[in-house]
């Protein structure tokens, strides 16, 4: 870009996206005088769901304003815990966030994940289908503008994913209520009803049993459990169960 020039600060939270240069107070930007502002920003690395408002000369702008020559433009992270209006709040988590979409499930919160590498342009095609937020590390899928709703996930670490999806939008939280596998509401079952799941140690030391609405598979208190429960109590810390 080689037309005028403006002044952009980016906020502490945004400064993952952008060089070092550009991380500390306004630095200089040339524009083409006819892409939109949320162009620029995207060009210089933010994606736009991590963008919580652009002001310009201290005023508020959609993305869709054109900067001009020697304005002075703030890019502001978004607030947390994130409103997401339009539908109940569910999740969609790319092929590398296999272990955070369980552990989401865990805690009963509703996220779809794609375990085989669909494509981008599939998953923003079911993101806006299903109305689900986009999780994703990939900030080429979070640019796509067919998705309904996305999010940058900031660690590669799964206890510091959960923790910062779980900070930024307080989904309410029904452990034990959905199939790790599958996504699938769990419903009580007998141990006559799933018994062809399982080994004769497990027949004898459980009585208390549930199984997937979806895809049939059975749960009991086995011996992952207490790692489970730590993942579960750590996650709930002072909140409330939904339901």
């Amino acid at each position: 870009m080689n037309g005028p020039e403006i002044l952009i600060e980016f906020a502490p939270g945004l400064g993952v996206f952008v060089p070092r240069t550009r991380r500390s107070g306004p630095t200089r930007a040339a524009t083409d005088g006819v892409s939109t502002l949320g162009h620029v920003v995207e060009s210089l690395g933010v994606p736009l769901t991590e963008v919580g408002g652009l002001l310009v000369d201290g005023r508020p702008v959609p993305v869709s304003h054109v900067p001009a020559a020697g304005e002075s433009v703030e890019v502001r992270a978004v607030e947390r815990p994130q409103s997401v209006p339009g539908a109940p709040l569910r999740f969609l988590l790319d092929v590398h966030l296999g272990t955070l979409a369980r552990r989401l499930r865990l805690l009963g919160v509703d996220a779809a994940y794609e375990s085989t590498d669909i494509g981008d342009p599939a998953l923003a095609a079911r993101s806006a289908a299903e109305k689900r937020v986009m999780l994703s590390r990939d900030r080429g899928l979070l640019r796509r503008r067919e998705l309904w709703a996305g999010a940058f996930v900031y660690s590669t670490r799964p206890d510091e994913q959960l923790d910062d999806v779980l900070a930024r939008f307080e989904p309410g939280l029904r452990p034990w209520s959905r199939c790790t596998a599958c996504n699938g509401l769990l419903e009580e079952a007998t141990k006559e009803e799933v018994a062809d799941q399982l080994e004769g140690g497990t027949q004898r030391s459980y009585d208390v049993f549930a199984r997937c609405r979806e895809c049939g598979r059975a749960y009991w208190r086995g011996a992952h459990h207490e790692q489970l429960e730590a993942i579960v109590e750590r996650a709930l810390g002072g909140r409330t169960r939904e339901g």
